[in-house]
């Protein structure tokens, strides 16, 4: 297969993953309570204190995406070896790779599109004061990351169970450990040899420093080695379940 071909397969098998979503309830229920949460909560504070800054609202984001991204992913597949459709999946000529991509950046651009419909709400602050731009960007892309690293460990969760619950409940568990296990308070009660590494394995303490502005290439490569360690692992689970 030539990388046109495998690029051309993953395109299809991206549209049909992504479409998906919006031909089932599931997409509007989830953009309608994502948008409905995440700015009642961060409205609730803005009037009070009439500050032209949207630092609350990103600080609630990883919080919201802690419930909706295991949502997300629960099914995507548990019910295919549910039904026993991974099977008929995994024999046409397609990798795992391809359908753990796929599957992937079918959610990933799902979340793209549902964090470009809050653009409503930084053209609101806006006419209080004057926004910095940087930290704007800095806090969108945070959060895209962020999203990113919440879905590939939800799919890889989902790649280890039938059931979608477990996979919900287990998804939702992993991913606020990895969020938490960086700050302070956790740190802190760690033994010394362990607190480097809960340190720099935290998905909270990373987007902290990319949501004040301040994006760094050490960031950057965490985001991209978390996703694609656990793409991998998902690759791996399903190849050895495809000859169970």
């Amino acid at each position: 297969m030539t990388k046109k071909e495998y690029a051309r397969t993953i395109w299809t098998l991206f549209k049909k993953e992504l479409w998906g979503y919006f031909n089932s309830p599931i997409a509007y229920i989830f953009i309608a309570v994502f948008l409905i949460v995440g700015n009642w909560l961060f409205f609730q504070s803005f009037f009070v204190f009439q500050q032209a800054t949207m630092r609350n609202y990103f600080s609630l984001l990883p919080w919201i995406f802690l419930f909706l991204s295991p949502a997300l992913t629960m099914r995507l597949w548990a019910e295919e070896r549910k039904s026993g459709t991974i099977e008929l999946l995994l024999t046409l000529p397609v990798t795992n790779w391809q359908a753990v991509l796929s599957k992937f950046l079918g959610a990933l651009s799902f979340m793209f599109i549902a964090l470009l419909l809050t653009a409503t709400i930084p053209l609101s602050v806006s006419f209080v004061g004057h926004l910095d731009a940087g930290s704007l960007i800095g806090s969108y892309l945070g959060s895209l990351l962020l999203a990113g690293a919440y879905l590939a460990l939800g799919l890889f969760v989902s790649s280890i169970t039938k059931n979608q619950i477990i996979a919900f409940v287990l998804g939702l568990v992993s991913c606020f450990l990895f969020f938490i296990i960086g700050y302070d308070f956790v740190v802190m009660a760690a033994p010394n040899w362990l607190s480097p590494i809960l340190d720099s394995v935290g998905l909270g303490n990373h987007f902290d420093n990319i949501s004040r502005g301040v994006i760094d290439s050490k960031d950057l490569v965490y985001y991209s080695s978390f996703i694609f360690f656990f793409l991998w692992l998902n690759v791996r689970a399903i190849g050895k379940r495809a000859w169970k």
